[in-house]
């Protein structure tokens, strides 16, 4: 193995730098899952545009669930929207169940979790979709064996019942 010359480390340096700031996003932890994801500011840009992953900020919170968000804020032509991304441990809810004003929708891309709602709960794998009602109590938990990693798309107004 070569030894790294002072140049060879210097010239790591930016690389590493970048590393460390992503991976201590990935690590801030947060009290109130569900407060971080509608206290930030409003991102939406006033031009279409595209997100690199390893661009978008992110949280865990104390059930280890990561957050990137993609965007939040007013649209254009006036509707809230909020987009993140969670990944779950298994056996792991980011939060509990809750209502808000807001209307939800899951988009499962890996693993699997349980859907709460009033009506019963409903298992739902990769490419499933779950719709969270505004006012309607729903929760989701990862009942599956692996990490499940699934996108939220919110439209309305973020205010918690």
């Amino acid at each position: 193995m070569k030894n790294l010359t002072r140049r060879d480390l210097v010239a790591t340096l930016p690389a590493l730098a970048l590393f460390v700031s992503a991976f201590a996003d990935a690590q801030k932890t947060v009290a109130d899952p569900v407060a971080a994801l509608t206290d930030g500011p409003e991102t939406i840009p006033p031009h279409s545009r595209a997100y690199a992953y390893d661009q978008l900020p992110s949280f865990r919170n104390p059930t280890g669930a990561i957050t990137r968000t993609v965007m939040q804020g007013t649209l254009p032509t006036g509707e809230f929207v909020e987009i993140h991304e969670t990944t779950l441990v298994a056996g792991q809810a980011p939060h509990p169940p809750h209502r808000h004003k807001h209307s939800e929708w899951l988009l499962i891309r890996e693993g699997s979790i349980t859907f709460h709602t009033e009506s019963g709960d409903t298992t739902v794998g990769p490419g499933g979709v779950t719709y969270a009602a505004s006012g309607e109590l729903h929760g989701v938990k990862n009942t599956g064996d692996t990490t499940a990693l699934y996108f939220v798309f919110a439209v309305g107004k973020h205010i918690a019942m």
